[in-house]
């Protein structure tokens, strides 16, 4: 075995440079034998070792000059976390690999990204570690990506030790994705959760376990939103059925903020790399668009580090108001929302333009709950298309499970009709009577929400948790209502934790 220690600083820096979007910097390059002796008895290893200092650009980048005859990549890392200050964040590094195509922002060259979830991984032409892409290891310069998530202000300091292992390739299957569709019953309400993670990026849930826990929460849809990678795309047939349509995507985790990718052609990989100053959001906005899926910023107001939502709504198709279990973050965050429905009436873009809300469960792990929150979509039909489309519209509503039910409508005097996220057009002194229907709610309390804030709040329900809210108004009273059921509060004066919430019905000619 060939080791070569680079002690100090690591490899010599080759350019610190903006790549059009977050800026990077590249070091000098790790050599391994040539051609020639890589028929020599065993693998060949590398070690680097260097020091980040705090400041740190977004993304380094590690040369590895892979010659002819590899059959397989195998990195492994480590990192040191010094005791910081209270208050002072301490080390966190990030890891991933591109291959010889490079590490052009949106380009071909990924070959998988595992944050801070693994400590190794490895790629070859058969098999990758989950979160990594196998193919043909082909000869030319990859890279290693580091991102340096925090850095203490004692600075970070690395160990990489690549090996690669040299014989022929593997052949590399055809993958294969589940299907569009599956079987639905027609134009109906259908529950999905549409932002979960696996052993794929940072989950503990494997993909078959996630399949189990959606059918065992009475879920009909769920959407593959792995952090920076579509590595799960190609491993998610199998646990598809008449039962479940599974949707293929991605979590777009940039340092400004999170947005899924719902429902993307299969093998759709999304770059990451830019922040808010970049102005680069929108072209892979456009994109995820392109390739069919939605653009659904997640947990918006969510206070861990890079998680708050700062490129504003402008290329959004729905946005993420409920993640997981309820806290603080998502009262704000459904507050946000509620202005911009206000801005929207007050724009004149209620007719179109308005953004729809989601709730999804972001699991995780155990404890983590699949399908809490769970989103509840009028489609057509159970298929991909239908169901976006559901989504875009606004025809649906959120609840904390499936045990939870809702019926929201709104009524004219002459027999108009409309549901959620549709418009009820009558004139502006025309009474309205707006009427929820709730099943699976027991002592919860109905508020019906409009431009002018809450203005109707009912008693609890029984403990049945079934019951009928009714409230009279008119068009220019109200712009738009839109239902929320409340858990009893557990003091003072703020309301209780959300059971469900819809997305607004819009009221007048518009």
């Amino acid at each position: 075995m060939c080791e070569d220690d680079h002690a100090g600083t690591g490899p010599g820096r080759r350019a610190l440079f903006v790549t059009g979007a977050a800026a990077a910097l590249t070091l000098g390059s790790v050599s391994f034998a040539s051609a020639s002796d890589r028929n020599s008895p065993g693998p060949q290893t590398r070690t680097v070792r260097g020091t980040l200092p705090p400041g740190s650009p977004d993304f380094v980048y590690v040369p590895v000059e892979v010659p002819s005859g590899v059959r397989e990549i195998r990195v492994a890392y480590t990192y040191d976390r010094p005791t910081v200050p209270a208050g002072t964040q301490g080390n966190a590094l990030d890891i991933g690999l591109f291959d010889e195509r490079g590490t052009d922002l949106g380009g071909r060259g990924f070959r998988g990204w595992s944050g801070g979830a693994r400590t190794e991984f490895f790629v070859r032409a058969d098999e990758a570690t989950p979160g990594y892409i196998a193919g043909p290891v082909r000869p030319g310069v990859w890279h290693i990506a580091l991102g340096p998530y925090t850095v203490a202000p004692q600075g970070l300091s690395y160990e990489i030790t690549i090996t690669l292992t040299y014989g022929e390739q593997a052949r590399t299957a055809r993958p294969v994705y589940p299907p569009e569709r599956a079987k639905g019953r027609g134009r109906a309400w259908y529950r999905g959760d549409c932002h979960l993670h696996s052993v794929y990026s940072d989950g503990r849930y494997t993909l078959a376990e996630l399949a189990a826990l959606a059918r065992a929460a009475g879920l009909d849809f769920i959407n593959s939103s792995e952090h920076n990678t579509h590595s799960a795309h190609a491993h998610w047939a199998e646990e598809a059925g008449d039962d479940l349509l599974i949707l293929l995507g991605e979590e777009v985790t940039t340092r400004n903020g999170h947005v899924v990718a719902l429902g993307t052609d299969p093998g759709t990989f999304v770059d990451w790399r830019y922040r808010a100053r970049d102005n680069r959001f929108g072209r892979f906005a456009r994109q995820i668009r392109r390739a069919g899926g939605l653009v659904v910023p997640a947990h918006p107001h969510a206070t861990c580090i890079g998680c708050n939502w700062k490129f504003g709504f402008g290329e959004a198709d729905a946005v993420e108001v409920w993640n997981g279990a309820y806290t603080p973050d998502d009262e704000v965050a459904l507050a946000d929302w509620d202005s911009m429905l206000v801005a929207a009436v007050r724009d004149g873009r209620d007719g179109r333009g308005w953004l729809p809300a989601m709730g999804s469960s972001d699991s995780h792990r155990a404890p983590d709950v699949i399908g809490r929150p769970q989103t509840v979509v009028l489609a057509d039909d159970l298929t991909r298309e239908a169901i976006q489309e559901g989504i875009r519209a606004g025809r649906s509503y959120v609840a904390e499970s499936a045990k939870v039910s809702l019926a929201l409508t709104a009524s004219g005097g002459r027999g108009e009709h409309a549901g959620i996220g549709e418009r009820l057009r009558v004139d502006g002194d025309t009474p309205v009577t707006v009427r929820l229907e709730v099943t699976g709610a027991p002592r919860c309390t109905v508020r019906f929400v409009t431009d002018q804030g809450v203005l109707f709040t009912g008693p609890p329900l029984p403990v049945s948790g079934s019951g009928v809210a009714e409230w009279r108004t008119t068009a220019s009273y109200a712009a738009y209502v839109r239902a929320e059921l409340r858990h009893e509060a557990a003091a003072g004066p703020l309301p209780g934790a959300l059971a469900a919430f819809t997305n607004p019905i819009f009221l007048g000619r518009g």
